[in-house]
């Protein structure tokens, strides 16, 4: 698998040496209130599923978080989605723009023609982010994902075009 680029990031295939820190990543309590159980989620990070990739989020070294994309193959609908999670430690330092940037730029070089991204309608911080880089808001998914104590909440559902993301 490649690896991908950013001005500041470096994105590499996940692999087995990144567990500890992943889980250390995802059982943060402010990513986990969006991701649920860490060790759940760090084990279907490393499941095998055609399309679907996932990459640490390197910043000088150091795993700082996660992006994953997930390729639509069908050439009559071929596009991709993208979920990120960074620590917040590297909160508000411009690593998860810069990743989703290289990620969306190395999708849309590869061919698809629109991406996806869905995060939790709450989460105001993520919609700012993903508006910056050229996502737009398509509509609201009701009771889209259940949340790690239970309850349902919605998501936002927002693409960007080739040509639409920011450089």
């Amino acid at each position: 698998m490649p690896i991908i680029h950013g001005a500041r990031v470096l994105l590499r295939t996940i692999s087995a040496k990144d567990r500890a820190r992943v889980r250390e990543i995802l059982a943060t309590p402010e990513v986990a209130r969006w991701w649920g159980d860490a060790a759940h989620e760090v084990d279907g990070l490393y499941e095998v599923e055609a399309g679907y990739t996932c990459y640490v989020i390197e910043l000088d070294g150091l795993v700082v978080g996660i992006i994953q994309s997930c390729e639509e193959l069908d050439p009559q609908y071929h596009h991709a989605g993208i979920d990120i999670s960074v620590h917040p430690d590297f909160h508000g330092r411009g690593v998860g723009t810069d990743a989703i940037r290289a990620l969306g730029r190395h999708l849309l070089d590869s061919g698809h023609h629109r991406l996806t991204i869905d995060p939790a309608a709450s989460n105001a911080t993520a919609i700012r982010v993903y508006t910056k880089l050229g996502f737009r808001p398509v509509g609201l998914l009701r009771q889209y994902e259940r949340a790690p104590d239970g309850t349902w909440h919605d998501g936002l559902l927002m693409d960007l075009l080739a040509g639409e993301l920011t450089r």
